[in-house]
């Protein structure tokens, strides 16, 4: 398993009960985790934190960790989800060797450990529906009613639980429930389904089985069968819990401990499957691996590193109680992680033609540019520079506002890794009045690196040659939606209509020329940027991963002003 971005893990509550359970000798010494994912989605950055947290905990104390999917409903599940979970946790740096397991592996072992609870007088066999089975379990300040069929015979319900293996039931008509208490001030006490008939195809074993298996009942007993020592989950199963317990103790089974701990609940995103697989049906994203997503795939294509996740998953540790974690801290996680890593270059992504009148106009110069100041042994590049070259059209202004530095009539600005130039005309185009190209002089004296001039400017802008620049798409994407918490029925209504604008007459200097998706660079000033996989030798496209700082702040005061 891959080491994180930090050699030293931080303390937290289950370090320290797995610290004592360790001391005292519990489970002889063994730490064993599991991640144990349904196959019915795809996997966010959610889970990537729980990911970390137990193949990391099972790397910092020499244990195991199993990868365990819980595809205990095949209505909704898919080989699919099986295969990107699989390459998700991989990407983010992780083994689980030989130990990759499936609920579907013990469905004849829970089957017969059900019947043992039957035999027991544990279990029944109930024939009411699923409405009538919420409407007897009573409310958090009413006790529960017991179901009519609740004191059938140990014969009976062997007999009807057999048979709903056989199929001679419909769908929903019999369920197997245990037989706890219906008056347990915890509603999941309150004799809960342990099987219900479903006839549908399942993804590993086909038609072989027409019940399957709820959560709350597979979940203990696959930690049990593999000898799990800590079952780490999310705070929503800290309720579940004394069920997790009592079917383990009622079977004298091998008993796993079970901690809880907060999910990661991010700022200005939807972490529910429900409402992510809403945004993919409903064309709102272009897919579970749109760059806009929380989703790992959606991530990874946007441009984000498996170390800057793990980064982050360290950084944001493992609470108690629930929070909502601010998503500029996911995005200075990555930043961090992309400066030290990620090759310079520069990139105009909406130009403006810049001719530079006394510059010969045959000639070529080469300019050194460092690759990456932040490690020197990357290296440089050399970048041809030419009489006419482009711009970023917000590096002009015709008028410009107060402390304006860059370039405007009369004003001089240097150009990175080049010389300073100075804007002496405006183009416009006749019609329009919109400004189509500047003419400017430059000061042979002044090149970057070799200049014995004195002069100063207050700006350095980035530029690349009109004759070998290499035309690209350029997609921005930003934050999906434009409030900090998008909960509650109305979610969609604060979708950010600007999450994603495409350039498409992008001009890149010629080092990008041979890209390939996935290769990270930081265009300067702009922020960092990553290849697509939709991109060609013939036609370059680049995401936006993240910003050289934080600007939502500022674009919500620009939109605020002027609406």
């Amino acid at each position: 398993m891959s080491e994180n971005n930090n050699t030293t893990p931080k303390s937290n509550f289950i370090r320290e009960i797995i610290d004592e359970d360790i001391r005292t000798g519990k489970y002889g010494g063994r730490v064993h985790t599991r991640f144990p994912p349904e196959p019915n989605g795809y996997l966010h950055i959610g889970h990537a934190k729980s990911i970390c947290l137990n193949f990391g905990i099972a790397r910092d104390y020499n244990g195991l960790c199993n990868l365990r999917f819980d595809d205990t409903n095949p209505s909704k599940e898919d080989v699919e989800y099986v295969e990107s979970i699989k390459e998700d946790v991989r990407w983010l740096g992780f083994d689980w060797e030989d130990r990759e397991y499936y609920a579907s592996d013990y469905f004849e072992q829970l089957y017969d450990y059900a019947v043992q609870l039957i035999k027991m007088g544990k279990a029944y066999v109930c024939d009411l529906s699923a409405d009538e089975i919420r409407e007897y379990r009573g409310t958090l300040t009413e006790p529960g009613k017991e179901s009519p069929y609740r004191n059938r015979s140990i014969e009976e319900n062997l007999d009807l639980f057999e048979r709903m293996r056989k199929g001679e039931f419909p769908d929903g008509s019999k369920t197997l429930r245990a037989k706890i208490d219906m008056s347990s001030p915890n509603l999941n006490m309150r004799d809960p389904v342990m099987y219900r008939i479903l006839r549908a195809t399942h993804h590993r074993t086909g038609d072989k089985w027409c019940i399957y298996p709820m959560y709350d009942w597979a979940h203990g007993l696959c930690d049990s069968i593999e000898r799990i020592t800590h079952s780490i989950c999310t705070l929503e199963f800290e309720d579940h819990r004394p069920l997790y317990d009592w079917f383990l103790d009622q079977l004298g089974v091998y008993h796993p401990r079970q901690i809880e701990f907060a999910r990661l609940n991010l700022s200005y995103t939807v972490m529910s499957k429900r409402r992510l697989l809403q945004l993919v049906e409903e064309g709102i994203v272009n897919g579970w691996d749109d760059p806009r997503m929380p989703t790992i795939s959606g991530l990874r294509r946007r441009g984000y590193t498996p170390e800057s996740i793990r980064y982050f998953a360290d950084r944001v540790g493992v609470a108690k109680r629930e929070n909502m974690i601010d998503v500029a801290l996911l995005e200075d996680s990555l930043r961090d992680d992309l400066n030290k890593r990620a090759p310079r270059a520069m990139a105009v992504l909406r130009p403006l033609k810049v001719v530079i009148i006394n510059y010969p106009d045959d000639k070529v110069e080469e300019m050194d540019a460092i690759n990456n100041p932040e490690d020197p042994s990357m290296g440089s590049r050399k970048v041809p520079f030419t009489k006419e070259i482009y711009i970023e059209r917000d590096d002009f202004r015709e008028i410009p506002p107060k402390k304006y530095y860059r370039l405007y009539p009369g004003n001089e600005v240097r150009l990175r890794y080049a010389y300073i130039i100075k804007c002496v005309d405006v183009i416009k185009d006749p019609q329009t009045g919109e400004v189509v190209e500047i003419h400017c002089t430059y000061d042979p004296e002044t090149r970057s690196g070799e200049s014995k001039s004195q002069k100063k400017v207050k700006a350095t802008i980035h530029w690349v040659s009109a004759r070998y620049a290499i035309d690209a798409e350029v997609r921005l994407y930003d934050r999906l939606f434009n409030v900090e918490d998008p909960s509650g029925e109305n979610w969609k209504d604060h979708i950010n209509p600007n999450s994603l604008e495409v350039l498409k007459n992008c001009k890149l200097e010629p080092c990008l020329k041979n890209v390939k998706p996935q290769d990270r660079y930081q265009f300067e000033r702009l922020g960092y940027f990553c290849v697509d996989y939709d991109s060609t030798p013939e036609h370059i496209v680049f995401n936006r991963t993240v910003t050289l700082r934080d600007t939502w702040a500022k674009i919500e005061k620009s939109v605020q002003e002027n609406p």
